[in-house]
């Protein structure tokens, strides 16, 4: 009997052992899921943000529906006034600016 609690206990360690050796893969994964996709894309909505926080007067943009347009008036923090054409003014959210081609304000 004292023979089979010995060789109980035995077991119990190295399947501690091993449960960390199942879990190393799995970490792996995570590492290089977030070396390869999480990362680069927190760095693109940074940029997106810096982007849309000095959008000025007079840019040249292109909107998320594929719009050229040039930023008439900065309204507040989440919405500017763009001009599509002559005469044609719209209102909308600054995130749905997804390039700014040109500043247009410093040209003469």
């Amino acid at each position: 009997m004292v023979i089979n609690l010995a060789y109980a206990q035995a077991t119990q360690a190295a399947g501690g052992q091993s449960f960390i050796i199942q879990l190393l893969p799995l970490i792996l994964i995570f590492v290089v899921f977030y070396f390869l996709l999480i990362r680069p894309q927190q760095k693109r909505v940074k940029q997106h943000r810096e982007m849309v926080t000095n959008l000025k007067v007079g840019n040249q943009v292109i909107t998320s529906g594929g719009i050229l347009s040039k930023i008439v008036k900065v309204d507040d923090n989440n919405f500017i006034t763009i001009s599509i054409s002559e005469g044609v003014n719209v209102k909308i959210k600054r995130d749905t600016i997804t390039e700014v081609i040109a500043d247009n304000q410093n040209k003469n």
